[in-house]
Protein backbone atom coordinates (compact mmCIF):
# COMPACT_ATOMS: atom_id res chain seq x y z
CA UNK A 1 0.00 0.00 0.00
CA UNK A 2 1.12 3.39 -1.05
CA UNK A 3 1.99 5.55 1.62
CA UNK A 4 -0.44 8.14 1.29
CA UNK A 5 -3.40 5.73 0.84
CA UNK A 6 -1.91 4.19 4.20
CA UNK A 7 -2.13 7.15 6.23
CA UNK A 8 -5.83 7.99 4.70
CA UNK A 9 -6.74 4.48 6.08
CA UNK A 10 -5.33 4.68 9.53
CA UNK A 11 -6.98 8.24 9.55
CA UNK A 12 -10.22 6.76 8.61
CA UNK A 13 -10.44 4.16 11.05
CA UNK A 14 -8.98 5.93 13.91
CA UNK A 15 -11.90 8.57 13.34
CA UNK A 16 -14.60 5.48 12.99
CA UNK A 17 -13.65 3.75 16.20
CA UNK A 18 -13.58 6.74 18.08
CA UNK A 19 -17.09 6.56 16.98
CA UNK A 20 -19.78 9.65 18.20
CA UNK A 21 -19.13 9.35 21.98
CA UNK A 22 -17.63 12.45 23.37
CA UNK A 23 -13.82 12.34 24.24
CA UNK A 24 -14.41 14.87 27.32
CA UNK A 25 -16.67 12.53 28.49
CA UNK A 26 -18.89 15.20 29.69
CA UNK A 27 -22.77 15.18 28.66
CA UNK A 28 -24.08 16.17 25.13
CA UNK A 29 -26.49 19.07 24.00
CA UNK A 30 -29.71 19.37 24.95
CA UNK A 31 -32.03 15.93 23.43
CA UNK A 32 -33.80 18.42 20.54
CA UNK A 33 -36.87 16.41 21.26
CA UNK A 34 -38.73 15.49 24.97
CA UNK A 35 -39.63 11.83 24.98
CA UNK A 36 -42.15 9.95 27.32
CA UNK A 37 -39.86 6.67 28.83
CA UNK A 38 -43.16 5.04 29.06
CA UNK A 39 -43.49 4.72 25.44
CA UNK A 40 -39.65 3.21 24.50
CA UNK A 41 -39.38 -0.18 23.56
CA UNK A 42 -38.14 -3.14 25.18
CA UNK A 43 -34.95 -4.36 23.66
CA UNK A 44 -34.70 -8.42 23.23
CA UNK A 45 -31.59 -9.97 22.48
CA UNK A 46 -30.87 -11.65 19.42
CA UNK A 47 -28.37 -13.32 16.88
CA UNK A 48 -26.51 -11.16 15.07
CA UNK A 49 -22.94 -11.23 13.08
CA UNK A 50 -20.39 -9.10 13.63
CA UNK A 51 -19.83 -5.42 12.37
CA UNK A 52 -17.40 -5.46 9.75
CA UNK A 53 -16.46 -2.06 11.29
CA UNK A 54 -15.20 -1.51 15.30
CA UNK A 55 -14.07 -5.13 16.09
CA UNK A 56 -10.05 -4.90 15.27
CA UNK A 57 -7.93 -6.42 18.01
CA UNK A 58 -7.00 -3.22 19.14
CA UNK A 59 -7.38 0.76 18.40
CA UNK A 60 -5.75 4.07 19.22
CA UNK A 61 -7.21 7.29 20.48
CA UNK A 62 -5.72 10.22 21.66
CA UNK A 63 -2.53 7.73 22.08
CA UNK A 64 -4.50 5.04 24.29
CA UNK A 65 -4.71 1.70 23.47
CA UNK A 66 -7.63 -0.34 23.76
CA UNK A 67 -8.05 -4.16 22.92
CA UNK A 68 -11.32 -5.21 22.13
CA UNK A 69 -12.93 -8.58 23.78
CA UNK A 70 -12.61 -11.81 21.74
CA UNK A 71 -16.22 -12.21 23.33
CA UNK A 72 -18.65 -10.41 25.72
CA UNK A 73 -19.76 -13.59 27.71
CA UNK A 74 -19.24 -12.83 31.66
CA UNK A 75 -18.41 -9.36 31.36
CA UNK A 76 -19.65 -7.74 34.74
CA UNK A 77 -18.78 -3.59 35.39
CA UNK A 78 -19.36 -1.00 37.46
CA UNK A 79 -18.66 2.47 37.27
CA UNK A 80 -20.08 5.72 35.84
CA UNK A 81 -22.21 5.92 32.49
CA UNK A 82 -23.14 9.60 30.59
CA UNK A 83 -24.95 9.79 28.04
CA UNK A 84 -24.48 11.84 24.52
CA UNK A 85 -27.32 13.70 22.34
CA UNK A 86 -28.57 15.18 19.45
CA UNK A 87 -24.70 16.74 18.80
CA UNK A 88 -23.92 13.44 17.76
CA UNK A 89 -27.25 12.39 16.02
CA UNK A 90 -27.18 11.09 12.47
CA UNK A 91 -23.43 10.78 12.62
CA UNK A 92 -21.79 7.59 11.83
CA UNK A 93 -21.37 5.30 14.80
CA UNK A 94 -18.23 2.89 15.05
CA UNK A 95 -20.18 -0.02 14.10
CA UNK A 96 -20.75 1.96 10.48
CA UNK A 97 -24.85 2.72 11.71
CA UNK A 98 -25.88 6.22 11.95
CA UNK A 99 -26.29 7.04 15.88
CA UNK A 100 -29.81 7.57 16.68
CA UNK A 101 -30.48 9.45 19.72
CA UNK A 102 -34.21 7.83 19.83
CA UNK A 103 -33.14 4.28 19.81
CA UNK A 104 -31.95 2.10 22.95
CA UNK A 105 -28.11 1.76 22.11
CA UNK A 106 -24.66 2.59 24.23
CA UNK A 107 -20.95 2.95 23.48
CA UNK A 108 -18.17 1.38 24.87
CA UNK A 109 -15.24 0.88 24.47
CA UNK A 110 -14.31 -3.31 24.17
CA UNK A 111 -17.11 -4.91 24.21
CA UNK A 112 -17.35 -6.37 20.52
CA UNK A 113 -20.13 -4.77 18.02
CA UNK A 114 -22.81 -5.40 18.37
CA UNK A 115 -23.44 -6.53 22.18
CA UNK A 116 -26.44 -6.63 24.05
CA UNK A 117 -26.23 -5.53 28.13
CA UNK A 118 -28.66 -4.56 31.14
CA UNK A 119 -27.38 -1.62 32.26
CA UNK A 120 -28.16 -0.37 35.91
CA UNK A 121 -28.69 2.66 37.52
CA UNK A 122 -27.17 2.18 40.97
CA UNK A 123 -28.64 5.40 42.43
CA UNK A 124 -32.74 4.88 41.50
CA UNK A 125 -32.71 1.12 40.65
CA UNK A 126 -34.08 1.27 37.25
CA UNK A 127 -32.54 -1.06 34.66
CA UNK A 128 -32.74 -1.46 31.03
CA UNK A 129 -31.32 -3.47 28.16
CA UNK A 130 -29.44 -1.39 25.33
CA UNK A 131 -27.73 -2.97 22.37
CA UNK A 132 -23.98 -1.60 22.40
CA UNK A 133 -23.20 -0.32 18.80
CA UNK A 134 -20.40 2.43 19.02
CA UNK A 135 -16.77 3.00 20.46
CA UNK A 136 -16.28 5.71 23.82
CA UNK A 137 -16.56 6.83 26.15
CA UNK A 138 -12.99 7.63 26.55
CA UNK A 139 -12.59 9.07 29.96
CA UNK A 140 -10.74 6.36 32.64
CA UNK A 141 -13.78 6.43 35.36
CA UNK A 142 -16.50 5.65 32.73
CA UNK A 143 -18.34 2.78 31.58
CA UNK A 144 -20.72 3.18 29.14
CA UNK A 145 -22.32 6.10 26.92
CA UNK A 146 -25.89 6.17 26.66
CA UNK A 147 -27.97 7.39 24.14
CA UNK A 148 -30.44 9.93 24.53
CA UNK A 149 -32.85 7.57 24.72
CA UNK A 150 -31.56 5.04 27.35
CA UNK A 151 -30.02 7.78 29.28
CA UNK A 152 -33.96 9.21 29.49
CA UNK A 153 -35.17 5.17 30.67
CA UNK A 154 -33.06 5.34 33.37
CA UNK A 155 -33.30 8.50 35.07
CA UNK A 156 -29.64 9.64 33.34
CA UNK A 157 -30.65 13.05 31.64
CA UNK A 158 -30.80 15.72 34.76
CA UNK A 159 -27.83 15.05 36.43
CA UNK A 160 -25.72 14.02 33.33
CA UNK A 161 -23.93 11.27 34.98
CA UNK A 162 -24.87 8.43 37.43
CA UNK A 163 -23.43 4.81 38.85
CA UNK A 164 -24.29 1.91 37.02
CA UNK A 165 -23.73 -1.60 36.83
CA UNK A 166 -23.22 -3.43 33.09
CA UNK A 167 -23.83 -6.80 32.31
CA UNK A 168 -23.72 -8.42 28.88
CA UNK A 169 -26.24 -10.57 27.94
CA UNK A 170 -26.94 -13.24 24.95
CA UNK A 171 -30.12 -14.50 23.12
CA UNK A 172 -32.21 -16.27 25.59
CA UNK A 173 -31.05 -14.68 28.60
CA UNK A 174 -32.39 -11.30 28.23
CA UNK A 175 -33.88 -11.38 31.80
CA UNK A 176 -31.08 -13.90 33.32
CA UNK A 177 -28.96 -12.38 36.11
CA UNK A 178 -31.52 -9.47 36.51
CA UNK A 179 -32.09 -10.34 40.17
CA UNK A 180 -28.49 -9.67 40.89
CA UNK A 181 -29.08 -6.19 38.29
CA UNK A 182 -31.75 -4.43 40.51
CA UNK A 183 -31.47 -2.61 43.72
CA UNK A 184 -34.00 -0.90 45.09
CA UNK A 185 -33.98 3.01 44.88
CA UNK A 186 -32.23 4.38 48.00
CA UNK A 187 -34.74 5.55 50.35
CA UNK A 188 -36.97 3.05 49.60
CA UNK A 189 -37.76 1.50 53.14
CA UNK A 190 -37.60 5.46 54.80
CA UNK A 191 -41.60 6.53 56.34
CA UNK A 192 -44.26 5.82 54.11
CA UNK A 193 -46.33 3.31 52.02
CA UNK A 194 -43.63 1.70 48.89
CA UNK A 195 -44.84 1.06 45.96
CA UNK A 196 -43.38 -0.15 42.65
CA UNK A 197 -44.91 2.03 39.72
CA UNK A 198 -44.38 0.18 35.89
CA UNK A 199 -45.45 3.16 34.09
CA UNK A 200 -47.55 5.67 33.59
CA UNK A 201 -49.75 6.49 30.90
CA UNK A 202 -51.80 9.35 29.55
CA UNK A 203 -54.67 6.78 28.20
CA UNK A 204 -56.75 5.03 30.62
CA UNK A 205 -57.27 1.85 28.58
CA UNK A 206 -53.27 1.33 27.77
CA UNK A 207 -53.04 1.49 31.78
CA UNK A 208 -55.69 -0.97 32.03
CA UNK A 209 -53.75 -3.35 29.54
CA UNK A 210 -50.43 -2.55 31.62
CA UNK A 211 -52.15 -3.69 34.94
CA UNK A 212 -53.70 -7.26 33.26
CA UNK A 213 -50.10 -7.82 31.78
CA UNK A 214 -48.57 -7.82 35.19
CA UNK A 215 -51.31 -9.10 36.50
CA UNK A 216 -50.82 -12.25 33.92
CA UNK A 217 -46.93 -12.23 35.74
CA UNK A 218 -48.34 -13.53 38.83
CA UNK A 219 -47.74 -10.12 40.69
CA UNK A 220 -50.80 -8.36 42.82
CA UNK A 221 -52.08 -5.84 44.08
CA UNK A 222 -51.48 -4.32 41.13
CA UNK A 223 -54.11 -1.03 40.48
CA UNK A 224 -54.17 1.96 37.98
CA UNK A 225 -54.35 5.35 39.83
CA UNK A 226 -55.35 9.09 38.54
CA UNK A 227 -52.46 11.55 38.77
CA UNK A 228 -51.04 14.45 37.55
CA UNK A 229 -47.58 14.65 35.99
CA UNK A 230 -45.10 17.54 36.67
CA UNK A 231 -46.11 18.93 33.13
CA UNK A 232 -49.32 19.19 34.37
CA UNK A 233 -50.93 16.55 32.27
CA UNK A 234 -53.27 13.56 33.82
CA UNK A 235 -52.13 10.86 33.73
CA UNK A 236 -52.64 7.13 35.03
CA UNK A 237 -50.13 5.47 37.11
CA UNK A 238 -49.99 1.22 37.32
CA UNK A 239 -48.28 0.60 40.77
CA UNK A 240 -47.80 -2.78 42.68
CA UNK A 241 -48.24 -2.59 46.07
CA UNK A 242 -48.01 -1.20 48.70
CA UNK A 243 -45.37 -3.09 49.77
CA UNK A 244 -44.52 -4.84 53.00
CA UNK A 245 -41.25 -5.56 54.80
CA UNK A 246 -40.89 -9.21 53.61
CA UNK A 247 -41.54 -8.63 49.85
CA UNK A 248 -38.81 -10.22 47.42
CA UNK A 249 -38.56 -7.03 45.59
CA UNK A 250 -35.71 -8.36 43.31
CA UNK A 251 -38.07 -11.39 42.75
CA UNK A 252 -40.62 -9.26 41.68
CA UNK A 253 -38.57 -7.30 39.21
CA UNK A 254 -37.29 -10.62 37.68
CA UNK A 255 -41.15 -11.58 37.15
CA UNK A 256 -41.87 -8.08 35.67
CA UNK A 257 -38.81 -8.92 33.41
CA UNK A 258 -39.91 -11.99 32.06
CA UNK A 259 -42.99 -10.32 31.38
CA UNK A 260 -41.56 -7.89 29.20
CA UNK A 261 -42.37 -4.94 31.53
CA UNK A 262 -39.57 -2.89 31.78
CA UNK A 263 -38.70 0.53 34.11
CA UNK A 264 -40.32 0.08 37.00
CA UNK A 265 -38.94 1.91 40.27
CA UNK A 266 -39.54 1.86 43.72
CA UNK A 267 -41.95 4.57 45.24
CA UNK A 268 -41.83 5.88 48.97
CA UNK A 269 -45.04 7.75 49.61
Amino acid sequence: MKPAIRAAAVAMLTALFAGCSTLSGEPADGPGAEIDPDSLPTVVPRDEPRSRYGNPESYVVNGQRYHVRDSARGYVAEGIASWYGSKFHGRRTSSGEPYDMYEMTAAHRSLPLPTYVRVTNLDNGRSTVVRVNDRGPFVDDRVIDLSYAAATRLGVIDSGTARVRVRALTPGDSTADSQSDTAPATGTDADGEVFLQVGAFREYANAQRMRARVRGAGIQPVNVEKAESAAGVSVYRVRIGPLDGDTDRDAMLSSLDEAGVEGARFITE
